[in-house]
Order: structure tokens, then C-alpha cells, then sequence
């Protein structure tokens, strides 16, 4: 495991505000986050993407840029233990396509299918039975992944509730947590594994005043549509970390119609999942596959990689399509129409990973995206052609 937390995440945490800063809605687009881990040394003759100096890679400007070490004609491959924005070559995509027809041909059974995904919570409670909080690593690279997760931790940051949909062992919310200054910031962690929530409790910076974890599953329908002690309307920011891929397809509507839901106006979901043609999905044997693109693991629990275009229509798309949309009113309907997601972002992050020793390559996709909910205003402007 990367370096552990040696303090509590309540130490940077100011003496409490007065009730009116609670009041004071969050504009997310008036966040900005001033990046002070540029190069300033002028004499390092080597491009920084080409630099082994560790301070010459720290941090970029635009996080959807997905680094700049760019792989270009003549260059060693071995050089480096990673490339950025590597399209797979063709040896690569015509393996893959063998994988996949090879997996196809292998199907789980029918019997399984049903047994996987009935319960998956099963799964993943058995996941984290078996795999205490030292196996996951803290994620030291959402901050810069998604700096709007640094501006909000700052002391002069207004109030914010953040909901960490998916949240394991807490290796994303007790690292902000960590580093937070912001008196007024509260993350629901939630996860629909009773164990994973057990691991967040029994943390030691683990305070209710700053974090409160409940067990929640995502996909639910009607009153456990919202998370324990949220109402809906109430979240500024949620993040979906490599969770959504968890999901069955037939549960993808109804877990966007949640979030959306639960969601303030104008408030946004950070996102980041895998990827089709991620070297974990060519890798996957016979009796994996139980539909296009989605396969079950070994421990049982289940893992789909995404396209990006079809991301975009998931998130973008009415909230109507959702169980009972037959029982909506005409005038929600049409208020509905209009009441997607805003994609702010969404990218490809593809990266060629070696082992320098075994001289082998190793092709990683990731799909990451920023999605806002539309705010009233906005919504009316659509419908009114403005």
C-alpha cells in the first residue's frame, strides 16, 4: 500500500462556522484552482514529458490532457515505464478481437448469471472480507485528475456536501479528508457492501462530524432512491470512482435518474471508470463473459468497460427512461425532456504501460468525465429555444 494517513483527517478541520455559512449556495463555476507545480527551471534542458526528474512530471494544467509523454518514431519504449495517448497497434487490436471471440464462444452459464447478478452485494461483501483495508491504495491523483476537489477543500471554500458513491475502503474520502481545511465540507461515503462500510467506520480518522458512511446501493428504486441521510437536491458534487462499471446494464437508468436526483442544480458529478479495450478486459478467460463488454471476476464481482459514446447517451439522456416512467405526469414529462446531464467533460485516458525488466507492453484505457445537472434556469432556456 502506498504511504498511510499518520494523522487525523480532523486536525486541518476549522473550528465550526456559524449557521448562515450553510446558506450560501456553492457556484461550482467560480472555483479555480491555481496550479503552483509548473516547472519554473529554465536551465533543465530536457522537455519536461522527456525528463526523469520526478519534479518535472508532478502536475499538469488541464486535467483532461491525460500527460504529455507522447510515444514518437525512434523513440525506446522501454525508456519509460509509461506513454501517454497510445493507440493500441494493430498486433494488439487483432489479439484483442481473437480474446473477445474466444470469450463470447465461453459464456458464464445461465445459472451463474442469475447467481451474479441477483445479489452482487454478496460478492463484494465477500471481497472485502477477504481484503482488509491495507490492500487499496490511497488515490493520490484525484485532486489532480479533478482539481475542483482541492478548491473546495480550501478554508475559504464555502459549505459542501460531497457523496462518494462506491466508497470501499475510503482510499478517496479519507485523503481529501486529510488535506481539508474547509469547516463547512461533510462526504457521505456509501457503498452497498455492509463490509466496505464496516472498513470506513473502523478507520481511525473516521468522525461523523466530517464523513458519515451508510450502505446504499446506487441503483435503488423508489424510497431508497436517496442515500441515508441526504435529501434530494441536497449534494454538490458526487463522485462515481470506477463504480459505475460495477453496474448491470439494465441498472445504468436508474442509478443516472438517482444521482440526478439527489444532485443540487448546477451540481456535478466527477467520473472515472474503465475502458473498452483496457488490457483487464483482454485478459479475461473463458467463463467470464456475460454479455457484450461485461464479465464477472473470479471473486464474483462484476466489471463493464464503457465506450465513450456511449457514456455520453447514458448521461445525457432523459430521466423518463427509469421504472415507472408511465406513471409520470404529462408536465413532468415535458419538464423531463430537457433535464439531462450537461457533459462538461469526457475523455479518453489511454496509456501504454512496460515493464522494463520483462521488456513487456500493457495497453490501460480509462474513460473520465465532469457531468453537471442542469439548473432550472438552464433547463427553461432550452425548452424556450433561448
Amino acid at each position: 500500500m502506498e504511504i498511510a494517513m499518520e494523522s487525523s483527517c480532523t486536525e486541518n478541520i476549522l473550528p465550526s462556522r456559524t449557521s448562515e455559512l450553510s446558506m450560501i449556495p456553492l457556484d461550482l463555476t467560480t472555483l479555480q484552482l491555481k496550479d503552483l507545480n509548473q516547472p519554473t527551471d529554465s536551465t533543465n534542458t530536457a522537455p519536461s514529458h522527456r525528463s526523469h526528474d520526478p519534479q518535472s512530471n508532478l502536475k499538469r494544467s488541464d486535467p483532461f490532457q491525460f500527460g504529455s509523454r507522447y510515444l514518437e518514431e525512434g523513440d525506446n519504449v522501454f525508456e519509460f515505464n509509461a506513454w501517454d495517448h497510445v493507440e493500441t497497434d494493430e498486433t494488439y487490436k487483432e489479439y484483442a478481437e481473437v480474446q473477445y471471440a474466444k470469450q463470447r464462444e465461453s459464456p458464464v452459464s445461465d445459472f451463474d448469471k442469475k447467481r451474479f447478478n441477483s445479489s452482487p452485494s454478496k460478492w463484494w461483501n465477500l471481497f472485502y472480507k477477504n481484503n482488509t483495508s491495507n490492500f487499496f491504495k490511497n488515490r493520490k491523483w484525484l485532486a489532480q485528475e479533478f482539481p475542483i476537489l482541492s478548491s473546495l477543500t480550501l478554508r475559504t471554500a464555502p459549505s459542501t456536501t460531497i457523496l462518494e458513491v462506491g466508497a470501499g475502503a475510503g482510499n478517496t474520502a479519507f485523503p481529501i479528508l486529510a488535506l481539508n481545511k474547509n469547516a463547512g465540507l461533510k462526504i457521505h461515503a456509501c457503498d452497498f457492501s455492509s463490509k466496505a462500510v464496516e472498513v470506513i467506520k473502523a478507520n481511525e480518522a473516521y468522525d461523523e462530524r466530517y464523513i458519515r458512511a451508510d450502505v446504499w446501493d446506487v441503483a435503488g428504486i423508489g424510497e431508497e432512491g436517496l442515500p441515508p441521510g441526504l435529501s434530494e437536491g441536497s449534494v454538490d458534487i458526487v463522485l462515481m470512482i470506477f463504480i459505475f462499471s460495477a453496474l448491470s446494464p439494465d441498472q445504468w437508468v436508474q442509478a443516472v435518474s438517482n444521482i440526478y436526483r439527489v444532485l443540487k442544480p448546477g451540481g456535478e458529478v466527477l467520473f472515472r471508470d474503465y475502458g473498452r479495450g483496457d488490457l483487464a478486459q483482454v485478459r479475461f478467460k473463458k467463463g467470464r463473459w456475460m454479455e457484450e463488454n461485461f464479465y464477472v471476476r473470479g471473486d464474483g464481482t462484476r466489471v463493464y468497460f464503457f465506450e465513450e459514446t456511449e457514456l455520453a447517451r447514458i448521461w445525457s439522456q432523459s430521466r423518463n427512461q427509469t421504472h415507472g416512467a408511465e406513471d409520470v405526469s404529462q408536465e413532468d414529462k415535458e419538464l423531463d425532456s430537457v433535464a439531462a446531464f450537461e457533459i462538461l467533460d469526457l475523455g479518453v485516458d489511454r496509456r501504454l504501460l512496460v515493464n522494463r525488466q520483462r521488456k513487456l507492453k500493457m495497453y490501460r484505457c480509462w474513460l473520465q468525465g465532469r457531468f453537471r445537472k442542469e439548473s432550472a434556469e438552464y433547463r427553461t432556456g432550452k425548452s424556450s429555444g433561448r
